[in-house]
């Protein structure tokens, strides 16, 4: 990288941006994202924009398009030093947002800035999403790699991005055929996934503070040191999700992301019905016995901020309820029947949390 404090640097240089040294990364892009391409890919990463074809077996196509960031979270991984866990976490917040819609994920983009290019933070990031693409079978189509002096501190890493998917128009899911008695399944959650993490670090800060907490010890509730906990990824539910809509009745599906578990599930209920959810009938990972032993956190606020367990419910037909665990079991999820939709009055709330209910009553 050429020295900005060099007097023969180009100008560019000495201002904080080096072109030599940030344009030779496009070959580290390429050998990065060429085994997530798709045959509908027809472009190659370089251009000016990313081409695709929609896939010939869609009839009538509609395109559903998302995009997300990270979060706080990316600040975590920046004091832990290790970067290619949150490109599966920024690929899993797009993606799992397009399949709620019943939408096949074709194509993700991303968007990558710092304050000067760290080759090696910027590819172990890629890396990162290159593998959230391939978890989600889309195609790393193309993005952008900034050099932003003055806008990000040495050594701040922001990552964004952006997924365009496909689903037949008379196979959009809205909710809209939700009705009362249908069954809640909940798909379990690998933590925190990447919400809440302003929080998260505030109760870090405060334990590393008192020296009640070390990011590289170990807890009784966790399974692993406390860094790789905290920086586990966002679980990708696309290709279980996809198996269900090929055999299964679907009549709504939640992505359980910012608002937490309370704040999510009544986005997807139409009017008239409302959702009654039994709170013990799933276990929490780890990380949420860690965030109660040392923060003052109420319940209340867990199911606000987080998804405590629960990435992704399922709303499909009672009677379908038993196999769709079953088969989503077979394809390696957790998957637990936690509650139903019930007919709701006008003044009451839309999600009601019971732990007396028997959701397989």
């Amino acid at each position: 990288m050429t020295d900005p404090t060099d007097q023969t640097a180009p100008a560019y240089a000495k201002a904080g941006v080096d072109l030599d040294h940030d344009e030779s990364f496009i070959d580290d892009v390429k050998e990065i994202v060429r085994a997530t391409h798709r045959p509908e890919v027809l472009s190659s990463i370089g251009g000016f924009a990313g081409l695709f074809k929609t896939p010939d077996r869609y009839k009538n196509p509609v395109m559903v398009a998302a995009t997300d960031g990270v979060g706080t979270k990316i600040k975590l991984a920046a004091q832990i030093g290790r970067f290619d866990t949150i490109g599966v976490d920024c690929v899993a917040m797009v993606v799992n947002d397009l399949v709620v819609q019943g939408a096949e994920p074709l194509v993700f983009l991303d968007y990558l800035a710092m304050s000067k290019l760290d080759k090696k933070v910027a590819a172990d990031a890629l890396r990162g999403l290159a593998e959230g693409c391939r978890r989600s079978g889309c195609a790393l189509l193309g993005g952008e790699t900034a050099t932003m002096p003055g806008v990000y501190a040495d050594g701040d890493l922001e990552m964004v991005g952006f997924s365009v998917g496909v689903v037949e128009r008379d196979a959009i899911i809205d909710g809209s055929s939700i009705s009362e008695g249908d069954a809640l399944i909940g798909m379990a959650s690998s933590g925190f996934h990447s919400n809440g993490y302003s929080l998260v670090r505030s109760v870090l800060d405060r334990g590393i503070e008192s020296g009640e907490l070390d990011l590289f010890g170990t807890y009784p509730e966790l399974k692993s040191s406390l860094a790789s906990a905290l920086l586990a990824p966002t679980r990708i539910y696309v290709k279980p999700i996809l198996n269900l809509l090929r055999d299964f009745t679907v009549n709504g599906l939640c992505h359980i992301t910012g608002g937490g578990f309370l704040g999510n599930i009544p986005r997807v209920l139409p009017r008239g019905v409302r959702a009654r959810i039994n709170p013990g009938s799933w276990p929490r990972p780890g990380v949420y016995d860690w965030i109660n032993r040392y923060s003052d956190l109420d319940e209340s606020e867990l199911l606000r901020v987080f998804n405590c367990g629960i990435g992704m419910v399922v709303v499909t037909p009672q009677e379908q309820a038993a196999d769709v665990c079953q088969r989503l079991e077979g394809l390696g999820e957790r998957a637990y029947l936690i509650g139903r939709v019930e007919r709701k009055e006008p003044e009451e709330p839309d999600l009601l949390m019971d732990p007396d209910f028997g959701p397989a009553a």
